[in-house]
Order: structure tokens, then sequence, then C-alpha cells
């Protein structure tokens, strides 16, 4: 299975036509700040399905124990 898939890529890479495309930097700069946007969202809702939990907890055991 592997070295099947081995050929195949390399006759993917032997067989691949050159591409005229060009990507400024102005493109350029805006995918990179669209993939770091992302990942910054997904973080940010993983930290905050996290911590938020947590810091509730945290106050209601300080409560707790000035109650006491």
């Amino acid at each position: 299975m592997q070295v099947i898939f081995k050929l195949c890529m390399v006759f993917l890479l032997i067989v691949s036509m050159p591409v005229n495309a060009y990507i400024g930097p102005g493109m350029g700069g805006g995918a990179i700040a669209v993939v770091f946007g992302i990942l910054a969202a997904i973080f940010m809702a993983i930290f905050g399905f996290v911590y938020y939990p947590i810091k509730r907890w945290i106050k209601r055991r300080k409560a707790d124990a000035n109650n006491q």
C-alpha cells in the first residue's frame, strides 16, 4: 500500500505542470491573518469553556470558606 502511494506521489510530482499564479504581499498577509484569526478563535473558545467554569468553582469555594 505504501509503495503504491509513493509511486503515485512521484508520478504526480513528475507530471505536474507549472502554474502561473502569484500571491502578492497583500493577499499573502491577508491569508496569514485569516489563519491566525481562526486559530485564535478556536483557542479562545476552548479557553472560555475551560476557564470560566473553573473560575466560578473557585469563587464559590472562596465564598464558602468565608462563610464558615
